[in-house]
C-alpha cells in the first residue's frame, strides 16, 4: 500500500484530464503532474532521502505542494506538512522533532526556513522556486515506480498539540489516511471525475490534504486551488470554473456571505462540506438559501486522518450536528473514567476505528494519554449524543484556542511573552470574535519598574510567530487570578472591554 498510489492510478487512467487549477495562472494534466512528481521523488533519492525518512514540506496551495507531496510519498518517505507562516524557530522545532532530512520550501518562506534548518544538523533545504523548479525537475531522473510500505507504515507526520506542551506529531498511516479519503470520495462527497472541487483549504492541514487534495485526486477530479484564502478571490474561482464542491471552514462561508450583492450565482455547486470549527447554524442556513446548495458539517481531528463523523448525503441532514459516525468508524461520549454516559448526557467525545493515528511521535506517555489499549481515542472535545446516533459538540475541554479555523496553543504563546525580559506572569486565552470565531488575546503582568507598552509586546510577539497566532488583544493587569496552589485560573481571567488591536 502507497498513499501516493491512490494519485498514480489516476494520472496512468487520465494522464490528459486537468488534475489542477491555479487561481489565476493556468492548468496542470494529470500526466503532468505525475511525470513532475516522479522527477521530483528523483530529485529526492539524489539527496539520499529513503523510505521512511522524514521530509518537510512548507508549500502554499500552489501545484509545487502536490508535486513535492507525492514525490515524497513515491520514495515511501513520510510527508511532514507545515505552514508556510511558521517563523525560524518554529521551523528549528519541527525539523529537529521529525528528524527530518530534508526540507522542501517556496521563496515567500525561504529566509525562515534557512534560518531555522540552520539550527539543526544535516537538514538539506530544496527551494521551489516556480520560475526554476521546471528547469531543475527536468534534469532528474524520473522514479516512477511507487515503493510499497506495510498498512500500518506512516505516511504523514501532521503536527498537532494540546495546551500542556509543545506540538505533537500524530503518525497517521498509509490505512489511516487512504481509508479515509476513500470514505470521503464515496460516501460523504461523493466525487467524480467531472467535479470541480474547491482547494482553498490550507493543504499541510488535514482537512485541506484528505477532503481536497487525496480526494480529488484518487476521483480524477479538477482541484482549483487558491493559495491564499480571499473571499473575492474565492467566489470569482468557483464561479469561472464552474466548481461544484465546495469545502471550507466557517469563517470562509461567513466570508463569502459578506460580499453580499458582490458575489455570483454558483448554479454548479452541489455540495459543501465544512469542518474545522463549529459551523453557526444560521450561517449555513443563510448560505444555502444564498447559493441554492446543501451544506453538510462533519467533525474531525489531525490524529483522525481527520474526518470522524459528517451529516452523510443520503440521510437526514441535522443543523448543528455532526452527523453520525463514518463508515468503519466508533464514536462514543465517556466520562472521565473513559466509561460511556447515558443518552443526552454531556461527556468527552472517544473515537475508535481505521482513522486514528498510529501515535505520536516519538512521544509514548502523550500517546497512553489519548490512546486506550483497545484503541479508542479521546479527543479532549465534549459532546453528546442524541437518541438517533447523531453527535453534538458543546464545548472544548482543552484550552485550545481555534482562530478562523486554524489552531493556537496558548503554552505556545505564553512561552513567548514569558522570554520577554518585562513579563512576569502571561496567560492567553481566546476571546469571541465575530467572523473568526475566536480570537487570541493576552492578560500579562510586568516586572516592576517595566516601561513596555502592550502595542511593543503584541509586536514581540508577531515577530516570532506566525501571522495567525500572535495575539491581537493584549492588556496588563497587577496580577493573574490564581488557586490555592498557585495555577493560574484562566476561568477567572476578564479581558477589557476595549485594547490593543491590529
Amino acid at each position: 500500500m502507497n498513499l501516493a498510489s491512490l494519485f498514480t492510478s489516476t494520472a496512468a487512467a487520465q494522464p490528459e484530464r486537468v488534475a489542477l487549477h491555479l487561481h489565476g495562472a493556468g492548468d496542470t494534466t494529470y500526466g503532468q503532474l505525475d511525470d513532475a512528481s516522479a522527477r521530483f521523488a528523483g530529485l529526492l533519492a539524489g539527496l539520499g532521502v529513503a523510505p521512511g525518512d522524514r521530509v518537510g514540506l512548507m508549500l502554499p496551495n500552489t501545484p509545487d505542494f502536490p508535486v513535492a507531496y507525492y514525490g515524497i510519498l513515491r520514495l515511501g518517505a513520510v510527508v511532514v506538512p507545515m505552514n508556510p507562516l511558521l517563523k525560524a524557530r518554529e521551523v528549528a522545532y519541527y525539523l529537529g522533532d521529525s528528524g527530518a532530512r530534508v526540507i522542501v520550501t517556496g521563496p515567500m518562506s525561504r529566509s525562515e526556513v534557512e534560518e531555522g534548518a540552520a539550527q539543526v544538523d544535516g537538514v538539506e533545504v530544496v527551494v521551489a522556486e516556480p520560475e526554476t523548479l521546471p528547469a531543475l525537475l527536468s534534469e532528474q531522473t524520473p522514479a516512477t515506480v511507487v515503493v510499497e510500505r506495510a498498512e500500518d507504515d506512516t505516511a504523514v507526520l501532521l503536527y498537532t498539540s494540546g495546551t500542556t506542551g509543545r506540538p505533537k506529531g500524530a503518525e497517521l498511516t498509509h490505512a489511516n489516511l487512504v481509508n479515509n479519503v476513500r470514505i470521503t470520495q464515496s460516501d460523504l462527497i461523493q466525487l467524480a471525475a467531472d467535479d470541480a472541487i474547491f482547494g482553498g483549504l490550507p493543504l499541510f492541514h488535514a482537512f485541506g490534504q484528505t477532503c481536497t487534495l487525496n480526494t480529488a485526486m484518487a476521483a480524477g477530479a479538477r482541484l482549483l486551488l487558491l493559495p491564499r484564502f480571499d473571499a473575492r478571490a474565492a467566489a470569482s474561482l468557483l464561479a469561472d470554473q464552474g466548481a461544484t464542491v465546495f469545502a471550507g471552514v466557517p469563517t470562509m462561508y461567513a466570508a463569502l456571505l459578506g460580499l453580499g450583492d458582490d458575489a455570483p450565482s454558483l448554479p454548479g455547486l452541489r455540495v459543501c462540506v465544512s469542518g474545522g470549527a463549529a459551523m453557526p447554524v444560521e450561517v449555513l442556513h443563510r448560505f444555502e438559501e444564498r447559493f441554492d446548495t446543501v451544506v453538510l458539517e462533519g467533525y474531525g481531528l489531525s490524529e483522525t486522518s481527520p474526518v470522524a463523523s459528517f451529516n452523510l448525503p443520503d440521510r437526514e441532514r441535522r443543523a448543528g450536528s455532526i452527523g453520525l459516525p463514518v463508515t468503519g468508524v466508533e464514536m462514543r461520549i465517556v466520562d472521565a473514567d473513559g466509561e460511556p454516559v447515558e443518552t443526552g448526557a454531556v461527556g468527552e467525545v472517544a473515537i475508535r476505528g481505521h482513522n486514528v493515528m498510529k501515535g505520536y511521535w516519538n512521544k509514548p506517555t502523550e500517546t497512553a494519554a489519548v490512546l486506550s489499549d483497545d484503541g479508542w481515542f479521546r479527543t479532549g472535545d465534549m459532546g453528546r449524543v442524541d437518541d438517533d446516533g447523531y453527535f453534538y459538540i458543546v464545548d472544548r475541554l482543552k484550552d485550545l484556542v481555534i482562530r478562523g479555523g486554524f489552531n493556537v496553543y496558548p503554552r505556545e504563546i505564553e512561552e513567548v511573552l514569558y522570554e520577554h525580559p518585562q513579563v512576569a506572569e502571561a496567560a492567553v486565552i481566546g476571546v469571541p470574535h465575530p467572523t473568526l470565531g475566536e480570537e487570541v488575546a493576552a492578560a500579562v503582568a510586568l516586572r516592576p519598574g517595566s516601561t513596555v507598552t502592550e502595542d511593543e509586546l503584541r509586536d514581540y510577539v508577531k515577530g516570532q510567530v506566525a501571522a495567525y497566532k500572535y495575539p491581537r488583544l493584549v492588556w496588563f493587569v497587577d496580577e493573574l487570578p490564581k488557586g490555592a496552589t498557585g495555577k493560574i485560573l484562566k476561568r477567572e481571567i476578564v479581558p477589557p472591554t476595549t485594547g490593543a488591536e491590529a
